[in-house]
């Protein structure tokens, strides 16, 4: 078993709430690529976001995570069975999966380790799905502008240097699957401004910010929310581009 580096358990309550949820359209572009539907395994669950997405479309959803914190936040049902288990060592029977999904987290795990994982329990015709999501926009330029200035230059040396990956949209990953063409999609939510500070909070670095300096990052840009953003009830809508690489057994 590799070490696994568990950069959310700390801040898995904040995680479960302010984290955004994943579009329909993209689990049923997942679901219409298989098909048998009996099971899927969501790996890296954290609280379930991607699982429940699964669980309208799949019998079954095995959702593992390394992190116990994150999945005593994970919301129960009646189709998702969590397990806490490494990302190679899925505890799943050969050949047995028919979609295997991995949300905003591929950076986090041992790549060569878990991809042996995936070719040993995916069922013929199975597919493979890994996905993340850009850098957020507001409808705003100025909190646009901070937000940028936000992710690259104030917590921008916090971030573990597996982030690099997500930065790169996974593209400098070798994915060893017969990879087919995806769609664009997109994730949009309606947040208030205390909502979009929380999924601020969330970052991994802005905790090793906040733990490596004692102070709050977020404040740095405050004043410009604040000003472009007086209402702090108000919900706007807020877009993340997702990317996404999907796959078969070759």
């Amino acid at each position: 078993m590799t070490e696994f580096k568990d950069h959310f358990s700390r801040g898995s309550a904040q995680y479960a709430t302010f984290r955004p949820g994943y579009p329909d359209a993209l689990f049923d572009w997942l679901a219409a690529q298989t098909v048998r539907h009996d099971l899927a395994w969501d790996c890296a669950t954290g609280n379930g976001q991607a699982a429940r997405g699964l669980a309208r479309r799949y019998a079954h959803v095995v959702a593992t995570d390394a992190s116990q914190g994150q999945l005593e936040h994970a919301v129960a049902h009646p189709r998702i069975e969590y397990r806490v288990a490494p990302a190679e060592q899925s505890g799943l029977a050969a050949a047995s999966v028919d979609a295997v999904t991995v949300a905003q987290a591929l950076h986090w795990l041992p790549l060569p380790l878990f991809f042996a994982e995936v070719d040993r329990v995916l069922a013929p015709g199975g597919l493979v799905a890994v996905w993340g999501y850009s850098l957020l926009s507001v409808s705003s330029s100025r909190i646009d502008q901070e937000l940028r200035r936000f992710h690259h230059d104030i917590v921008g040396p916090y971030w573990p240097p597996e982030r690099t990956m997500v930065d790169n949209h996974y593209r400098g990953v070798a994915f060893p699957f017969d990879e087919i063409a995806v769609p664009p999609f997109a994730l949009e939510q309606w947040l208030t401004r205390e909502g979009l500070e929380g999924y601020l909070h969330t970052w991994s670095a802005t905790d090793r910010y906040r733990a490596a300096r004692g102070e709050d990052p977020v404040d740095q840009i405050a004043p410009v929310l604040h000003t472009d953003w007086p209402d702090s009830q108000e919900a706007r809508l807020i877009r993340w581009p997702l990317f996404v690489r999907a796959g078969r057994r070759r």
